[in-house]
């Protein structure tokens, strides 16, 4: 029995410490036979030794990325060799349990305006924090900087506590506005709030302002922000090769799920889950309201999405258009076909490491990040 299997095996408790600590985040739920793949249809290659990498993007012409280190680095990272260096000019993060540096993502634009967007959890008033998202201009030469950085987007409001940040970045196929995920911040209640902008998708402009005909605009303030609704822990954002929206979120004790996004729709957190709370207390589940959005799959056991991405390349045979999650808790990565609205699990690969994030290559290679201390960069050479 592998590590990751020989844990999805122990009590909710010890999942939950192995997954929502001090450490990155980790809670979900699958539902049904788990088909591990009898043989992997890749070789990992490490090509990087870094310190607990949470995101990563690559920079035109793919022979380097730039990589943010949940501690408060950012580096620039080349994909031939693995050599990194610094880039000065990051935020001051607030380090502690699942906060840090977060995402990191290129402008539609960056070919000419050189503007890059990242997502932090940053420190509040009377020992609050919340996630921020800015933008700098990324200079260019033998040793980069980011110049200029501005905070364009705050939660609203910073609470106590330092998980389910979400903050995951995803400009749209136009690249006009930007969607970005925010937790509920482990509060609960707040995904249900449209006053404010925890448990949310939200639809902005490149700016940080509400982006033009959103569902909550007439109430004003930061509901002209919201997309969706009902989100506990959101770290998956992506587009189907339809143009279709896609959010994937850690449930609790059970219950992770990955959602077609619709405009205006409530995703039930915390009415309704497929788990239960940590401490036993059942849920709803999501079948019971069925006034609310259902899930397209959801996890019992936990998986612990780190993120989501759709395949479009085709070095991979029969992965175009489907669904790739890193896996937290799962250690590894899970496949899922997308048929109609609805998702199946095609498998699992099993790499004995948690992995933070499994992105696509310009070439249509996948790459990984390891989670945690260590965790290295690899890439997925497809075997012949």
């Amino acid at each position: 029995m592998s590590s990751a299997r020989a844990l999805r095996a122990l009590s909710p408790l010890v999942l939950l410490l192995a997954s929502c600590g001090a450490k990155p985040a980790g809670d979900s739920d699958a539902v049904g036979d788990v088909a591990y793949a009898r043989a992997m249809p890749f070789k990992a290659v490490p090509v990087a030794t870094l310190d607990e990498p949470w995101a990563l993007a690559f920079l035109p012409g793919g022979e380097s990325a730039l990589v943010t280190q949940r501690g408060g680095k950012l580096l620039l990272v080349s994909l031939s060799d693995g050599k990194a260096v610094t880039v000065p000019g990051t935020p001051l993060v607030d380090y502690q349990g699942q906060g840090g540096f977060g995402d990191v993502a290129l402008s539609p634009g960056f070919a000419t305006d050189r503007m890059v967007y990242l997502t932090w959890a940053e420190p509040g008033p009377r020992d609050t924090r919340g996630a921020a998202l800015g933008r700098a201009r990324l200079s260019e030469g033998p040793q980069p900087r980011l110049e200029g950085l501005e905070v364009i987007w705050r939660q609203t409001p910073m609470v106590t506590g330092s998980g389910h940040y979400g903050h995951r970045i995803l400009f749209s196929p136009d690249g006009k506005y930007l969607f970005l995920s925010s937790g509920e911040r482990q509060k609960f209640t707040p995904a249900q709030d449209l006053g404010v902008n925890l448990g949310k998708t939200l639809r902005l402009n490149l700016d940080g302002t509400p982006a033009p005909g959103n569902p909550f605009a007439a109430k004003g303030g930061v509901s002209a922000q919201i997309w969706s609704y009902g989100h506990r822990n959101p770290l998956g954002l992506a587009w189907d090769l339809t143009g279709r929206l896609w959010e994937l979120e850690h449930g609790p004790a059970g219950g992770d799920e990955l959602n077609l996004i619709e405009a205006g729709k409530n995703y039930g957190w915390p009415l309704v889950s497929n788990g239960d709370n940590y401490n036993g207390t059942p849920i709803p589940r999501n079948r019971t309201r069925p006034d609310l959005a259902q899930p397209a799959i959801s996890w019992n056991p936990v998986i612990a999405p780190g993120n989501l991405i759709f395949y479009h390349g085709n070095r991979y045979a029969g992965w175009k258009g489907q669904a790739i999650i890193s896996g937290l808790v799962e250690q590894g990565l899970v496949r899922v076909a997308i048929e109609g609205t609805k998702g199946r699990e095609v498998a699992r690969y099993d790499l004995g490491k948690r992995i933070r994030m499994v992105t696509e290559g310009p070439d249509g290679t996948l790459w990984l990040l390891e989670d945690g201390p260590g965790g290295r960069l690899l890439r997925l050479d497809p075997k012949p």
